[in-house]
């Protein structure tokens, strides 16, 4: 009954991606090796930037804290030498 009509008609995504699928394949095949090289690369890279700004997030709340102290400390000795 209305199953074939339902199955006849494809759903929106399903032709968006059979779209890009058939452009795809317009791409020359050096196209796509360099694309595909570019994503690799960038995923490989993530790794060393994520834990360099991890190690740099550490250190920045380190030197806030000593500038928190030293500053507290610095103000005190002051006040007792006048």
């Amino acid at each position: 009954m209305g199953r074939k009509d339902a199955s006849a008609t494809q759903m929106p995504v399903d032709q968006y991606r059979k779209q890009i699928g058939k452009q795809d394949y317009k791409k020359t095949k050096s196209v796509l090796k360099a694309t595909r090289l570019k994503a690799e690369a960038k995923k490989n890279t993530s790794g060393f930037r994520d834990a360099f700004l991890v190690v740099l997030a550490i250190l920045f709340f380190v030197l806030c804290v000593y500038a928190f102290f030293y500053l507290n400390l610095s103000t005190e000795i002051n006040l007792d030498s006048d």
